[in-house]
């Protein structure tokens, strides 16, 4: 029967000799032989236990795992119990890597509308993503919402062109009229702002945020808190106050 020696079979296994010996200080291999100089020699059985604790470790099992499954009598009949939970964990350890992933990558994008960064950026970069979900659901809701007065502006102004019904279209106008007041007042009551200089989180009139220049995130206004006037963040506001 061959027999290897330490060097052998790691080479054999793809795996440094330190690994075979630690392995052996585990008991997870042990050899089945000592030379008569003590060194270590493994049998082809020895040699089918490291690749499966090779291949093991490549899924992704902890060594105390691998050391409990080996000592089992039959390991076959636990084989599957431990790889259904280890599926488990590691897809459970993706998932939460993959938000940290998607948090770390907001977190690029918010920095990106801060010229001076500074430790309290950071809170405001946390405060705006946590409330990000919500101030996304808060524009689909409006979108929603807008898609049907859309639909009937575009129903009226057809029936205006082929049939000649003006009165389609005056009535639109005061529905959309109507529409356009209730999801303003929507918007103002669930957005506040973040001031880029002292970070305050405030919101100013009604007026001042409508007429305000804006881009898809900010508008131009003054913050009450240091009189500062600039592009100020827009957040999603719990409710009425700040």
């Amino acid at each position: 029967m061959s027999m290897y020696s330490t060097g052998e079979i790691a080479k054999l296994c793809g795996v440094s000799v330190r690994t075979v010996q630690y392995y052996d200080t585990r008991n997870i291999l042990v050899p089945s032989e000592l030379s008569e100089g003590g060194r270590r020699l493994y049998s082809e059985d020895d040699l089918k236990r490291m690749k499966i604790i090779c291949f093991l470790r490549d899924a992704g099992f902890p060594i105390k795992s691998i050391s409990e499954l080996l000592a089992e009598e039959h390991p076959e009949k636990l084989i599957s119990v431990l790889l259904e939970e280890h599926e488990k964990e590691l897809k459970e350890s993706f998932e939460k890597q993959k938000q940290q992933l998607e948090m770390i990558e907001s977190m690029k994008r918010e920095l990106k509308d801060i010229k001076n960064f500074s430790v309290d950026s950071l809170a405001d970069i946390a405060y705006v993503m946590k409330q990000n979900n919500k101030r996304r659901n808060m524009l689909i809701k409006m979108v929603l919402c807008g898609i049907p007065v859309t639909a009937l502006e575009i129903a009226a102004i057809v029936l205006w062109v082929t049939h000649g019904y003006w009165w389609l279209f005056v009535i639109w106008c005061v529905v959309g009229v109507i529409y356009g007041v209730v999801a303003s007042k929507y918007f103002y009551t669930h957005t506040a702002f973040i001031c880029p200089e002292c970070h305050e989180v405030f919101r100013p009139s009604f007026k001042e945020v409508f007429f305000a220049y804006h881009t898809p995130r900010m508008r131009r206004l003054t913050c009450p808190q240091c009189k500062h006037k600039a592009l100020c963040l827009e957040v999603y506001a719990e409710d009425n106050s700040t």
